[in-house]
């Protein structure tokens, strides 16, 4: 009867050095998708994610949803700075320090029936409503958890104006080293 609070003592320290000792793998199988963070500022939500595509690859997405009805974005295609000064491009990137490695080009997608158009000052707009952005990356090596950081720009617009653009905001992420999958 003494035994047996010895017992269970050792039972739960086994059960506890075998719970920090193994470090689970990630489950993130073709086709899911892993939510990195979220940001909103000038009525544009934007929300980062790390999908793992059919083929194995890892896409990083942006996907910017403007959170008033009639908003546009403008598109990748235009200059950083806008055409004297009217509007900026929706951009994902990756700071150059980055634990995450470009394996391709950023791909748009637009979530609408129409295609992008001109404005009034001959600028590639998006349609109205949701854009994502998605870039194939390499994860980093290692069996941890990375800190790290996208950064976004955009500037949204509708009939009655446009908002202040955001323009290389940092936004924090955490993602996965490559060993986690394994």
């Amino acid at each position: 009867m003494k035994r047996t609070p010895q017992i269970i003592t050792l039972f739960i320290l086994f059960v506890l050095i075998g719970a920090t000792a193994c470090q689970p793998a990630v489950v993130l199988k073709p086709g899911q998708t892993l939510q990195l963070a979220t940001s909103a500022e000038n009525k544009v939500e934007v929300s980062v994610a790390l999908t793992r595509s059919e083929d194995g690859q890892f896409i990083l997405s942006a996907t910017f949803t403007p959170q008033l009805l009639n908003m546009h974005l403008y598109s990748k295609e235009i200059p950083r700075n806008g055409v004297d000064g009217v509007g900026r491009p929706t951009l994902l990137e990756l700071p150059q320090d980055s634990a995450l490695k470009a394996n391709g080009e950023v791909i748009e997608s637009v979530v609408s029936s129409q295609s992008s158009s001109f404005d009034a000052d001959g600028l590639l707009l998006y349609p109205a409503g949701p854009v994502t952005l998605s870039m194939p990356v390499l994860l980093p090596d290692g069996n941890d958890w990375v800190n790290d950081e996208v950064f976004i720009t955009y500037m949204a617009c509708d009939d009655k104006g446009c908002r202040a653009p955001v323009q290389q905001k940092p936004i924090a992420i955490k993602i996965p080293g490559m060993g986690l999958f394994q």
